[in-house]
Formats: C-alpha cells, structure tokens, sequence
C-alpha cells in the first residue's frame, strides 16, 4: 500500500517528510517523491526505487520550503519508473497531487481532459486528479478540489499542494485512510501514523466524504459538500514500533485483519453493478476463452493451495478441464500443452523462481499465459501475456494471509467471467454470486469480531506436537492451506487428508487425545464428513469441528464448533479460511514464537 506524508509550518519541510516515507517503508513500495513550495513556485523530486535514492537527488538538489507533501508508491497502473512516481502535477506545474488508492473512471477522465488540452506524462490514474482540479481552480483551492472529486470513482486518500495558495494543504479521503497531525505552529498529513509520530501525538482520523484544509496554524474540517464538521482530537499513545502495526502486536494479526479491504480493492472497478465481471487493463477477452480447452495452474505454498480452489471453481463454473501443478514440478512431468492450453500462473511476489521458469516452459510451447500476481513490474507480470493483479497491498509478514484470500477472490471472478463467455451460467445466476461476493468483506469483518473464542481453542491445542486437519471437497483444499500456516509459524507437525482417505491408513495415526480440525462447510458432503468425525472420535480424537451457521447436528459429535457465515459454496473459502488462519496465529502466538518471521523461511523464494 502507498504511503502519504504531508507538512506545513515554520521549519524545512524536505528533511520532515524523507522522514515520514522512511517510517512508511514497512508497507512496501516501489517509487518515492516529494514536492515542496520554494521561492520559485513548485518543485519535485522522485525517482523509481529505494527512498535512499530519491535521498541522493535531494543531496544533489536540495529543496527548501515550508510546505510540501510526499509519496512512496505501490504500483497499480503503470510499472515502476520515475514517471509514473507520485507526486503529480498539472501542466503549469501550479497543483501537485500524491494520492493512494484507485481511480476506476480514471480513462473515461482522460479521455475528457484530452479533449480539453490537457497532456498527460505518465501512465497513471493519479495525474487525471491534478489536472481535473487545476481545470476547476477559479480562485479557491478547497472549492477545486471539491469539484474535482466529485468527478471521481473509486478509492482515494488525497493531498494536495499549489502554488496557487502555498499557505495551504488539501487532505480528502474516500476509502482509503487519511490522518491529519496537529501541532503548534505547524500541521501535518500522514496515510499512517508512523509518518508523523515523530512530530506529535494529536490527530485526527479522517472518515469517508470528509476532507481538511491545513495552514500553519489551523486545520479546517469539512465535507465534501463544504459544510464544516467538528471531531475529537485523539492521543496516539503507541510506540513507534507498535504505529507501524496499526496498533496490532504483529503484522500477521494487522493483515488477517485488513483481508476485507483487500477484498474489496481486488473487486473494486471489475463488478459492473452486479451484472457482469470485467478486467480493466488486460487483453483477455470472451473470444479467447471460447478457444480455450485446456487450463494449467502451476504455483508454489500458499498460492498453490489458492490453486487448488481455483480448479474447482472454474471446472464447476465452466467445465474445462483444469490440472493444478506445484510449479517446481510442472517442468519434469513433461506437460502436453497445446496452442488451446491456458496456463495460469500464481505468485504473491511475481518473483518466484519456480513459477517463473514453469510460464516460460509453457509460453516456449505455444500456451497463451495469465498471470495472477499481487506486484506490477514484477518478472511474472512483465513476461504474462495477461494479468489478474490482486490488490492486497504489502504483505509483510512471511506467512500469507491477505494474499492467499486475495488469490481466492480472483479465481472467483476469473471463473465467473470465463463462465459468461462460455454461457455456462446465465445472468440471473451471476448477478445473484456477485452480489454474494460483494457481501465477503462484511461477513469476514462480523469474524473477526469474535477472535476471543479461537484464542480459546488454540489453548486447547497449542501443547500438542501433532495435529490433524481433514475435509472433503473444496474443504480438504482449505484443510491444506490450514496445515501449512499451523505448521510453518507454531511448529506443530500438522497433516491435512482428505476426510474419505482415512481408513486407507491415516486413521492408524489417531489416538486418546489427538486434536482432529474437521472442515464441514460444503453442504452436499455434510453427512459423510459427519460420519468421518465419528470414526475419529471412535479412536479418541479431541474433534473440532469448524462448519456453517445453522449446522447445529455437529455439536452432537465434534467437541468444539467454530461457525462460518454462510454463502454460495465456491466462495466458503474466503470466510472459512479467517478462523483458521487465527488458529494458527494464536497457537504459535502462546508457543512464543516470532509469528511474522518463522525460522527458515523468506517471504520470496527466488531460487529453484
């Protein structure tokens, strides 16, 4: 996720705000800048890359003023380069703009601004911002630049620097955090607490429709109507290390939590008002996937389990014939692909070394390659012939969590739109799914409310040493995912089967005690799961059941019950996996281990 820092007041604004993109460095980024009001008007400094070379420039070329406002960037539209880095300006260098989030109408506005004379220099959705307020500036600063939002949609945390006004800072938000500091004699904006916990503690928290215009010694607090609002002003009482978590002790518990916005920026521009899927941005179209016969996924860990749904979810939708391969092996089975073959290739990081080398295998023999991946500019985005970016933002801890359920999502909508275009589903049955999809934030959200109750069993189970999960179907996929996060952070020796295996030897391993994690959310295999739980509570397990609402009947058999919220039973997934994955946390969590960092691992692994 991008970060935002902004100031105005009495000292030198450059060395204020290199140090606020520095404490935002944990959220990730691939470009920095700042501009700065000097004595001869607007001025910018950015380039691709770490902040420490965007610091040489300024070594090279100081900047000196007393307002100015500065970005580290998270690529969504247009690779990493330093015409693309924020900040943005219009053509008169007279607005500058850093904004986070995503402009969905942003070519529409274009288009418009093409139209009226405006030149555009990069390929992002940020610059139609300062030209759209630089068209509305008849005068007054906070007036243009409410004009200018109301033309936009999508999500945005805005501020704003002019030379038109330099004893002004314009902040505005619109689902995407924004926070104004106050101090004496000067003010600052931040995306983040840790950007201007250096400077002061007071702030307030900006909420959706709300804007705030800054001078050195006042902030102003309004809508986007222009009627002024009052808020409490708050304390930040956290330590550095604890802002940069968002208050959370780890960063794994901070993006379990940020999963629903997640899901909602991976969805965000590609629902058309629950009607139909669209893919902004790629090439991929309804007569390439009526070409389409064959289906390969090649991913490695975590996203291999996404995978693993994703087959089900699109052979169930479609009908075609999907193979899911670890990407490591996919090479050495010597793969029949075809001109007819699709090969979907999944990676969080874009740079993993196996997944890689398997694309290029298949893109030597002729297969048509669509690349699911949470980086733009990574070597997996830039040598697809397609991508489905997700929107997950920065993942810092090595476990993935927002990732992984961010992959789902994708799968979800590739499935659906390669449904419509195959007319395997017709528009009553997609409209009613997405307006299901679009609910899956809310119901995580209603969750994670609850965590108190999973901290109590992973009590139950943190002591053991072995550990079994079990499920069918779409479950046993999830059942996979769910080892590998409670093995490779509590370091308990987890296994998932598939619930039907059992009496073909795994039962051999079930005695007095053992804790057995029964997936039971797919309702056509409810009663055979059912009748799995007994035949390992017969040997002594210590079952926990986890299921949908409303499926009372296990409370008979299972020991413990965690319930889901229902939904359409492709999509059980993205809620079952959030219980689970706060297992894990919480168990490793009272083992004392270092969840964001278990041994032996990296969060990218770029060797084969």
């Amino acid at each position: 996720m991008c970060g935002i820092v902004g100031y105005i007041g009495k000292r030198d604004s450059q060395g204020i705000l290199l140090g606020g993109l520095k404490k935002l460095e944990y959220r990730g980024y691939d470009s920095a800048g700042v501009a700065i009001h000097t004595k001869t008007g607007l001025e910018l400094r950015k380039s691709k890359g770490r902040i420490s070379e965007l610091e040489t420039r300024l070594e090279a070329q100081p900047l000196s003023g007393f307002a100015g406002i500065g970005h580290t960037r998270w690529a969504t539209h247009g690779k990493p380069s330093d015409a693309n880095s924020h900040p943005h300006t219009d053509n008169e260098m007279n607005i500058s703009v850093v904004h986070n989030g995503i402009i969905e109408n942003h070519l529409q506005l274009k288009a418009e601004l093409e139209q009226l004379g405006y030149r555009f220099v990069s390929e992002t959705d940020t610059e139609v911002i300062s030209h759209l307020i630089a068209h509305h500036y008849k005068g007054d600063l906070p007036e243009a630049v409410r004009k200018a939002v109301s033309h936009l949609r999508g999500a945005y945390a805005i501020a704003v620097l002019s030379a038109h006004e330099p004893d002004k800072l314009i902040a505005v938000r619109w689902a995407s955090p924004l926070i104004i500091g106050v101090g004496e004699g000067e003010n600052f904006i931040g995306s983040d607490i840790p950007a201007i916990l250096e400077h002061t503690r007071s702030v307030y928290i900006l909420n959706d429709g709300e804007m705030a215009v800054l001078t050195r010694d006042n902030v102003e607090l309004m809508t986007l109507e222009g009627n002024f609002i009052a808020k409490q002003l708050l304390r930040i009482e956290w330590d550095f290390v604890m802002a940069e978590k968002g208050g959370y002790d780890t960063f794994m518990l901070k993006e379990i939590h940020e999963q629903p916005r997640a899901y909602r920026d991976t969805m965000r521009g590609r629902l058309l008002e629950g009607t139909g899927i669209s893919f902004p941005g790629t090439s991929l179209s309804a007569r390439q996937i009526r070409g389409v016969k064959h289906i390969h996924i090649v991913a490695c860990g975590t996203a291999y389990h996404a995978a693993l749904i994703g087959k089900q979810v699109i052979e169930r939708l479609t009908r075609i014939p999907v193979e899911v391969d670890l990407a490591s092996e996919y090479r050495y089975r010597m793969p029949v692909i075809g001109a007819n073959t699709l090969v979907i290739a999944v990676s969080q990081s874009g740079e993993t070394a196996d997944t890689l080398a398997a694309m290029r295998e298949a893109k030597l023999a002729g297969a048509r390659v669509l690349a699911i991946t949470n980086v733009i500019g990574s070597s997996v985005a830039r040598e697809a012939d397609d991508i489905l970016f997700t929107h997950a933002g920065p993942e810092i801890a090595v476990a993935s969590t927002k990732a992984y359920s961010s992959q789902l999502i994708a799968f979800y909508m590739l499935g659906l739109f390669m449904a419509r275009s195959l007319n395997t589903i017709d528009r009553a049955a997609l409209t009613e799914m997405i307006a299901m999809l679009e609910r899956l934030p809310y119901q995580v959200e209603r969750l994670l409310e609850d965590k108190e109750s999973i901290r109590r069993i992973a009590e139950r189970i943190s002591g053991r040493e072995h550990l079994f999960f079990i499920g069918r179907g779409l479950d046993y996929s999830l059942a996979m995912e769910a080892s590998l996060k409670l093995k490779e952070i509590s370091y308990i020796h987890s296994e998932a089967y598939a619930a039907g295996e059992l009496k073909h030897g795994s039962l051999a391993l079930i005695e007095e005690g053992t804790p057995v994690i029964a997936l039971a959310t797919q309702e056509l295999l409810l009663e055979k799961t059912a009748s799995n739980i007994k035949e390992v509570k017969a040997r002594g397990a210590y079952v926990i059941a986890l299921t949908l609402e409303g499926n009372e009947e296990l409370e008979k058999t299972a020991d413990q019950v965690i319930y889901v919220p229902r939904t359409y039973s492709l999509f059980t997934p993205s809620v079952a996996v959030v219980p689970l994955q706060l297992l894990a946390y919480y168990a490793a969590s009272i083992r004392g281990h270092d969840v964001d960092k278990p041994r032996n691992l990296a969060k990218s692994v770029t060797v084969e």
